[in-house]
């Protein structure tokens, strides 16, 4: 299990619900390929409302419009090992957005850990 204390990069990769990868979600494809890469965390978090590069605005509050919702995909490692990862990404982003940020990990602890 990856310990993390002090300087981290947050890759944040926004797409939509409906984008694929062979047939399966994008965002677990993500998920998936970043904890096969030994990474210390990923999530998946559902956006209720957003608009990317194509200025359509995708919501969850009218029916009609509630197809395709923005998802992020949040990863946090040592910076070597998010940059190492994203070179998959290039395979599997088409459409979307990533970022990086450094951030300061305070706390990173399993239910598992023993201490």
């Amino acid at each position: 299990m990856t310990r993390l204390t002090g300087s981290v990069l947050r890759l944040t990769v926004y797409v939509g619900e409906n984008d694929t990868w062979h047939h399966r979600p994008l965002s677990s494809e993500i998920v998936h390929r970043a904890r096969a890469a030994g990474l210390a965390g990923a999530s998946v978090f559902r956006g209720v409302e957003g608009f990317g590069a194509s200025s359509v605005v995708h919501t969850s509050r009218l029916l009609s419009l509630s197809e395709d919702l923005p998802v992020a995909v949040v990863v946090v490692d040592t910076e070597e090992r998010v940059r190492a990862f994203l070179p998959e990404l290039d395979t599997l982003v088409t459409d979307g957005l990533v970022l990086l940020d450094r951030c300061e990990a305070v706390r990173y602890v399993s239910h598992e850990d023993p201490r």
